[in-house]
């Protein structure tokens, strides 16, 4: 049954949008700002983001002003407690003189820090999601709790529709800009494979060089090369990455913006990655994905929903973890670059998505 539009949401006109996390995470905010815009006519969207998450904000087309915030509570270890900083960011959502807030997310994180910088701002409405309970701070959540292992795209979508907000489009979606395809053309024109061999975190990264000799023997059956993507701060450890792959690879590390980097992904044949921003920009832009996904989290949170995927990972009894690093020898991927470039060349070969949807 679907839930009437609140009517203290019908006629909202300058909505605070919040996710303060990685570019990942702001990608997958794109169903969410595109629904607003369009159940709201007329509705100005601010989005509030991580300095992290900012790079994702040009390719949400929906975003008409954007606030860019190192919140205490979303850093690591929990930060330092800075009242000075704290009552800048009330007096600055304050001047904003947003009629509500959406604080989305994940799992394992509370909107309670957030509603209460917005309560103390003034900001009316205010919908987020929270295991715990504390009573005035939210005006408006879910009735009952979205399941842990939920696609976490699909827990944002869950927490509109609860307010009424019509979900019309559930996929992920961002805009690339013509510039940034030429860009990316520019850099390799030819078909390729793009291997994106680094995570944020170790325990969610396959072994570097396990992934180019994965990589390196699919671009020997399918007459590709391989664009090797990440930053520039990747490069010292890409050396060893890049002598496997030998004349194959193309090194595209530290060579491109989010905007170039998706637009790469883009006009690649397959994306090769683990369980990072890559995922989800291949899922928005529709080009089948191989993930190394490691046992840090249930596949259904972050898989795709949109394309053609593969994820592969070794049953554990540790899973899920939730770690940044491996307390063991990360035996939830120790997988053989073969069984990889085989996984990655059956995508491929299968041609209608609904087979290609597959867990392995």
């Amino acid at each position: 049954m679907t839930t009437p539009l609140h009517p203290n949401w019908a006629n909202v006109k300058n909505v605070l949008v919040m996710r303060l996390d990685n570019i990942g995470d702001v990608v997958m905010t794109s169903p969410v700002l595109r629904s607003l815009k369009e159940a709201l006519p007329g509705v100005r969207l601010t989005l509030m983001v991580s300095p992290g998450g900012s790079a994702a904000v040009p390719l949400l087309p929906w975003v008409d002003d954007v606030i860019v915030w190192r919140a205490m509570w979303q850093q690591l270890g929990g930060g330092h407690a800075d009242p000075a900083q704290e009552a800048e960011l009330t007096r600055l959502l304050r001047e904003r003189n947003f009629d509500a807030a959406v604080l989305l997310t994940s799992f394992s994180q509370t909107p309670h820090a957030a509603a209460l910088a917005c309560l103390l701002a003034g900001i009316g409405l205010r919908l987020g999601e929270s295991a715990e309970s504390a009573p005035g701070l939210l005006t408006h959540e879910p009735p009952s709790p979205t399941p842990e292992a939920a696609q976490q795209a699909e827990r944002n979508l869950r927490l509109l529709e609860s307010a009424g907000v019509p979900v019309r489009d559930r996929a992920l979606e961002v805009h690339v800009s013509e510039e940034a395809r030429r860009q990316a053309a520019a850099l390799l024109p030819g078909p390729y494979l793009l291997l994106n061999p680094f995570a944020s975190c170790s325990a969610r990264t396959y072994p570097p060089e396990r992934a180019a000799h994965a990589a390196r023997l699919m671009a020997e059956q399918l007459g590709w090369q391989v664009a090797v993507t990440g930053v520039e701060k990747d490069r010292e450890r890409a050396a060893a990455l890049l002598a496997e792959l030998g004349p194959a690879g193309v090194d595209l590390l530290g060579c491109t913006d989010l905007a170039t980097f998706a637009a790469l992904i883009g006009g690649a044949g397959l994306v090769l990655t683990n369980n990072t921003s890559a995922l989800h920009l291949a899922d928005a832009l529709r080009t089948p994905v191989l993930v190394t996904y490691s046992g840090t989290d249930y596949e259904t949170q972050w898989q795709p929903r949109s394309t053609r995927f593969t994820l592969l990972r070794r049953p554990t009894p540790c899973h899920p973890c939730y770690a940044f690093q491996c307390p063991f020898h990360l035996e939830c991927l120790d997988i053989a670059p073969g069984e990889v470039a085989q996984a990655g060349l059956d995508l491929l070969a299968r041609s209608a998505a609904p087979e290609a949807m597959t867990l392995r």
